[in-house]
């Protein structure tokens, strides 16, 4: 067992998911799903017992001034309870990564070398308000045979506390150890804890807004595998056809404005004709337009001065979350590769396009996890790709990129079998 002696307020609790996580790598998959619909069904039969929970969330919460945006994410009612059991359902129909062959071979000398997955081990997982994540992180991490030690915030602390009853206690009648969920203290101190505990927890998974994310990654002895900011771009070309533009470009911003693959800024080509018709259907849908000179010109003429404010180096940097875009006329795809290559943040770009050249050109070019090809930027997403859950788009490029599903919760081992091979 590694030493937990530094950490005082992790140290009991990472010590139980250190020896959880021994026999959860070994655990058959029906027993990972049993576990799973029991915790479902947990959830529902004691929905009363959580909803209690989080109504002392909210209430404190709306007291200490926590904008309405922030409390409807902190909130849950039984329609959202129902919803993540539905979502613990679910990863009972999907394929058990552990035990996959990536890739094997027989070597020359006849050597059997097979590439295994195999569960991270321990995985903490730092987030904000969403209590859905405290379900979604745990049950994610136990098909995939890894304990879950969670970090939520403050203000959602007594909801967490409620969840993660119903689910250890679930989870351990219906065969799995004690230690596979384990909760930590919301203060900042834990986090420091967790991040330094290198040796007793495997990877670090940050999931929240811009500081969060670069602290943990600042400070992290631990692996971490980086959920990005989302400053996502569509690109709209000469060729696209206007229509299609439209709806991508509106979707793209409207669709859910306080998630990381909405877009944030709008790149137009200066060879554009119907520009006045993205703006004029991005202002009548609510949305407060942050243009560059050539777009305030353009906006001029169509009569919108008055909804586009002049575009700063900060609003090209800014992850808005809010119905706001920035906007920018620029005279070719390099440009807009370019610009995306300063400010995008490797989490989603879309280019609206017809011409074969430049969809090939934007393709190679962009550097994110996902590339989207006449569709929204609000795609990126593990349920939308057919992967089932996620715990969050990864923006790095080492380990996993994209969305966080299964398959990217394991790692590799190489079992090599031979017949009393020995090396000469």
């Amino acid at each position: 067992m590694s030493d937990v002696s530094g950490l005082p307020l992790i140290g009991a609790a990472a010590q139980r998911a250190r020896a959880a996580a021994r026999v959860l790598r070994t655990l058959p998959t029906d027993t990972k799903d049993a576990a799973l619909r029991a915790m479902a069904d947990a959830l529902v039969e004691r929905t009363d017992e959580v909803l209690a929970a989080n109504a002392a969330d909210v209430e404190a919460a709306a007291a200490a001034g926590t904008p309405a945006a922030i409390l409807d994410r902190l909130r849950l009612d039984r329609s959202r309870v129902a919803g993540v059991a539905d979502a613990l359902r679910q990863l009972v129909a999907l394929p058990d990564p552990v035990g996959d062959v990536v890739r094997g071979s027989t070597l020359a000398n006849g050597l059997q070398l097979r590439q295994v997955r195999v569960p991270l081990g321990v995985v903490g997982i730092v987030y904000e308000a969403r209590p859905n994540v405290t379900v979604d992180a745990a049950g994610l991490c136990l098909k995939s045979g890894n304990a879950a030690l969670l970090r939520g915030s403050a203000s959602a602390f007594g909801t967490n506390t409620a969840l993660v009853a119903v689910l250890t206690e679930a989870a351990e009648k219906a065969g799995l150890p004690v230690g596979s969920i384990e909760l930590l203290p919301a203060d900042r101190a834990s986090v420091g804890e967790l991040l330094d505990a290198r040796g007793v927890v495997d990877v670090v998974i940050p999931r929240g807004g811009a500081s969060l994310i670069q602290r943990v990654v600042r400070e992290s002895r631990v692996p971490v595998i980086e959920t990005g900011e989302g400053n996502c771009h569509v690109y709209v070309d000469p060729s696209a056809d206007p229509a299609m533009a439209e709806a991508v470009v509106l979707n793209a911003k409207t669709h859910r404005v306080s998630v990381c693959n909405s877009a944030e800024t709008l790149l137009v080509h200066r060879d554009v004709p119907f520009l006045p018709r993205l703006l004029s259907a991005l202002v009548d849908a609510g949305v407060t337009l942050h243009g560059d000179a050539g777009t305030i010109e353009e906006a001029a003429r169509s009569g919108l001065s008055a909804a586009v404010v002049p575009a700063t180096d900060e609003d090209w940097g800014t992850e808005y979350l809010s119905m706001d875009m920035a906007v920018r006329v620029v005279d070719d795809l390099p440009q807009a590769l370019d610009h995306i290559e300063q400010w995008g943040t490797g989490h989603s770009e879309a280019i609206v396009a017809d011409s074969a050249s430049a969809i090939a050109a934007f393709t190679a070019g962009v550097d994110a996890a996902a590339v989207l090809v006449n569709a929204s930027t609000r795609f990126t997403d593990g349920g939308e790709f057919g992967f089932g859950a996620e715990i969050g788009i990864s923006t790095q490029k080492l380990h996993a990129r994209g969305p966080l599903g299964l398959p990217e919760l394991t790692s590799t081992t190489y079992v090599v079998t031979g017949s009393g091979h020995t090396r000469r």
